[in-house]
């Protein structure tokens, strides 16, 4: 049997992965085993990243909201309860960024919902 010559597809496999292994250091980035197995661990921690940051914005805007509500005297979870049974559609992004820019607007929400 004769034997086949890997031109161009595998030159090709191997070419993508080392151009996204631009950056790396030593072996890493020149041999495309090591370039492989890093890029494999590299993208697997970029999607645990991606999903880790989701979770501490989320954190960061609770603790903002916490601290606005304490300043007009309830707590994070009455004023969550009042802002939900009042029907107000705004979400805890936008809540937070309200409290941390323009704590007066905030004031007028928690008194809204105090009523």
């Amino acid at each position: 049997m004769s034997r086949v010559r890997r031109g161009f597809k595998a030159r090709r496999r191997r070419n993508r992965i080392l151009k996204q292994a631009k950056g790396f250091h030593f072996d890493r980035r020149t041999k495309f085993y090591h370039a492989a197995e890093t890029l494999k661990r590299a993208l697997h921690y970029s999607y645990i990243g991606r999903r880790l940051l989701k979770r501490d914005m989320r954190k960061l805007w609770i603790v903002r909201i916490s601290a606005a509500s304490k300043a007009c005297g309830t707590s994070y979870s009455k004023f969550m309860g009042a802002v939900k049974s009042q029907g107000i559609d705004i979400n805890r992004k936008m809540l937070a960024d309200i409290a941390a820019t323009d704590f007066d607007s905030f004031k007028s929400i928690a008194d809204s919902v105090k009523k």
